[in-house]
């Protein structure tokens, strides 16, 4: 078995769809960052590549072993929306109210990322850790809240995933949420 210790970056204060834009995460809040680092197993610690997520896996890290950065652990892409807010367009919308194989001109589907999640995650549990800390992003969470759950993408879509927040799913005998969301 593995408990995967799901952590979402620190927050960027975009008010935009923000998927692989590499924006900084604004960790000033050490307070939440040493409760969470606190939280956290002595276990090792992975995260996507882009700064966001390194750079709270940097302040979250310790004394904790660090993997290299896995870019199949990107948040999704959003292609030609990359940092536009929300819009009334029938494509956007139906992106957001029937996730599937819709994508993004230029951009990856809803069953893309996950696919590409699922493989990243599948290789890391295959490398035999008890405890994984996984820093990345509210779509890469959400897949495996998704998975651990086994609902639709739709629904998936209902949870909140906050920054700084913790989500732990157990892959023993198949996948299971213990945590969503929770901030230590």
């Amino acid at each position: 078995m593995t408990r995967l210790w799901l952590v979402r970056h620190g927050p960027t204060h975009a008010k935009a769809m923000v998927g692989w834009t590499d924006l900084p995460a604004d960790l000033s809040d050490t307070a939440a960052i040493a409760r969470l680092s606190n939280y956290l197993p002595d276990a090792p610690v992975v995260s996507s590549d882009l700064s966001r997520a390194v750079a709270t896996a940097d302040a979250i890290q310790g004394e904790r072993h660090r993997l290299p950065h896995d870019p199949d652990l990107r948040e999704i892409n959003f292609g030609d929306w990359e940092m536009s807010e929300f819009k009334d367009d029938p494509l956007m919308r139906a992106y957001w109210e029937t996730p599937g194989d819709i994508a993004p001109p230029n951009g990856e589907s809803w069953n893309a990322v996950k696919t590409r999640v699922d493989r990243a995650i599948d290789r890391l549990i295959a490398e035999g850790h008890t405890d994984l800390i996984v820093v990345g992003h509210f779509g890469q969470i959400l897949t495996q809240v998704q998975r651990a759950l086994g609902i639709s993408a739709y629904d998936t879509f209902g949870h909140r995933i906050s920054n700084l927040s913790v989500t732990v799913i157990e892959t023993a005998g198949g996948f299971a949420a213990r945590k969503i969301n929770h901030l230590p």
